[in-house]
């Protein structure tokens, strides 16, 4: 729901104290933690409160299977903090993040996991870390995002869209096609919806832009050959492709301020990291990943 207040301090704090610890004390899920399953959940809500007043929905869906693992794991060891910070900084005062793993249908156990939107360090480091990273995945050069889709789309219920208009943010992680549907089956048996036939990919996509901008982000040059084809079919400019997975947040965040126009230009972006220290080869290659973007929020598109 979102009720928590939120402290960067504490946030850093906390990631700092893990930062050395090896992944499996971090992660300590074996299975689908039961409260990340998403049968038959109705609404995962974001909504206003009187700490929150301008409540915005963001969505992290995480690629968990073996390829990809490493990116929960740069996020709750490293990085994390620093996404919030950006945003508040650039003036969005209320983000409400939720968590979501996505995997396999077809191979895993738990392709699909999802936590809640939350306002506070500890709520949202809570879900993050109850991730079951199944590492599984592989076989049929396809991982199941299209389901993570379907659930953001039919299954939040949030104030920013209800009561302001505002669209939330969705970013999907991944280094793989999605299936070229919505398996009715899958959905069934994964979500408990009864659908009465699948739905293509494209419209699942469309539908998730009805509320949400969505955004998939490849997280390296290596493996943006592998799906950035499949993805720009269906997605276009929104397909960001990044120089390493460590820029995921500082992507993410940049995303969002300039599409909200809470900062006026890359220009604005670059300079807010080198003041935040970062190496200048890293900055370079987070313009080079959201100036596409950019460049067609300029331009009013």
């Amino acid at each position: 729901m979102g009720y928590g207040s939120y402290s960067y301090a504490a946030h850093e704090a906390m990631t700092k104290a893990r930062s050395e610890l090896p992944p499996q004390e971090v992660f300590l899920q074996q299975a689908l933690h039961p409260r990340m399953n998403p049968y038959r959940v109705k609404f995962r809500e974001s909504r206003d409160s009187d700490v929150h007043p301008q409540s915005l929905a963001v969505v992290m869906a995480l690629d968990v299977t073996g390829s990809m693992g490493n990116i929960p794991e740069i996020l709750a060891r490293q990085t994390f903090p620093s996404f919030m910070k950006d945003l508040m900084e650039a003036g969005i005062p209320d983000p409400q993040v939720l968590f979501m793993a996505v995997g396999d249908a077809v191979n895993d156990d738990a392709p699909l996991q999802v936590g809640q939107f939350e306002s506070s360090e500890q709520q949202m480091d809570q879900w993050l870390t109850w991730m079951f990273l199944e590492r599984g995945g592989g076989g049929n050069d396809f991982e199941s995002y299209e389901l993570g889709m379907y659930f953001a789309a039919r299954h939040t219920a949030m104030d920013c869209f209800e009561k302001r208009g505002k669209k939330g943010y969705f970013f999907m992680t991944g280094d793989e096609p999605a299936d070229d549907e919505v398996s009715r089956t899958h959905v069934a048996n994964l979500i408990g919806d009864d659908l009465d036939a699948s739905i293509g990919l494209t419209d699942a996509i469309d539908e998730l832009s009805r509320t949400f901008h969505p955004f998939f982000l490849i997280p390296d040059q290596r493996r943006r050959s592998r799906c950035e084809g499949f993805w720009r079919v269906f997605m276009d400019d929104r397909v960001i492709c990044m120089d390493q997975p460590e820029d995921t947040c500082a992507v993410a965040s940049a995303l969002v301020a300039l599409t909200e126009r809470a900062v006026p230009h890359t220009d604005a972006v670059a300079r807010r990291l080198r003041d935040s220290g970062m190496a200048p080869d890293r900055v370079k290659g987070i313009i080079r990943a959201i100036t596409p973007w950019a460049e067609l929020v300029a331009k009013g598109t």
